[in-house]
């Protein structure tokens, strides 16, 4: 449905092919690239699975995610629109008290966001944006988050020479309070460094630590990733990678594949 809407948009706007950019998805990975879609342009990115494994002392908790989309449709030399929306997410819960299993299936928000780059929209040399988004509670709990939230994310992407690249993304947010009521506030920052190991293939490493200062209690979120992305002509890529939680406040483990497409 979010193809459909972005693949109409695009064909009610006037003149010529918009000019060819180097591929840049949003996926996969923890940051967020600078790079924006040449005017006219869109790119649909689909995480085709996504399972995340959390187990603590209360129990194990697993999420499967499926058709995780995000459209990108350029709308301007540095500027994009983005939607974002989960159509299928299932939370497999075990207490670890009772033994008592419970499963739900839920669809997931809806993210508006809108990426003003800077500095070379392109994602080349030195790149800067700013992007802020906002959430609305189309899904419900525990997929979605049960009330709106906000944010601004800086993503940064600098050519450090060869094959090296290295990737900041600094944010702050106001996020949905763990009870789905209210929004408290939220900030960190991801940092990863990619390397091109040929010209279609790159592997990225990343950390990521958030600070949570939900009401029920405040926490750190720390994570460490590694993903690969295979480019198959100029507009299409394929994705794979995994997070491990490095504390009690991280989930233990998530893996993905996906796919992105350019058209």
């Amino acid at each position: 449905m979010l193809a459909a809407a972005g693949v109409m948009f695009a064909a009610s706007m006037a003149g010529a092919q918009a000019p060819q950019r180097e591929f840049c998805a949003d996926r996969p990975g923890l940051d967020t690239p600078p790079c924006t879609l040449a005017p006219g342009r869109i790119q649909v990115e689909t995480g085709a699975l996504d399972f995340t494994h959390d187990r603590n002392a209360d129990g194990t908790t697993d999420t499967l995610l499926a058709g995780d989309t995000l459209v990108r449709i350029g709308l301007g030399e540095h500027v994009e629109g983005q939607v974002a929306w989960t159509p299928y997410g299932h939370v497999r819960m075990r207490d670890a008290a009772t033994g008592i299993v419970s499963n739900t299936s839920r669809v997931g928000d809806v993210t508006l966001a809108m990426r003003r780059n800077l500095r070379n929209p392109d994602g080349s040399g030195a790149s800067l944006a700013v992007m802020p988004y906002v959430t609305l509670p189309v899904g419900r709990a525990p997929i979605g988050a049960g009330d709106w939230g906000t944010g601004l994310l800086v993503p940064m992407a600098f050519d450090l020479g060869g094959p090296l690249h290295l990737a900041l993304t600094p944010e702050v947010d106001a996020a949905v309070d763990e009870d789905g009521h209210g929004r408290h506030l939220a900030y960190g920052s991801m940092a990863g460094l990619g390397i091109d190991l040929t010209d279609a293939l790159n592997l990225t490493v990343e950390a990521e630590a958030l600070r949570d200062r939900d009401p029920s209690g405040h926490g750190t979120v720390a994570n460490a990733a590694v993903s690969l992305a295979w480019q198959r002509g100029e507009n299409t890529q394929f994705d794979i990678g995994a997070v491990a939680g490095l504390n009690r406040h991280s989930p233990d483990g998530q893996v993905y594949i996906g796919v992105a497409r350019r058209f």
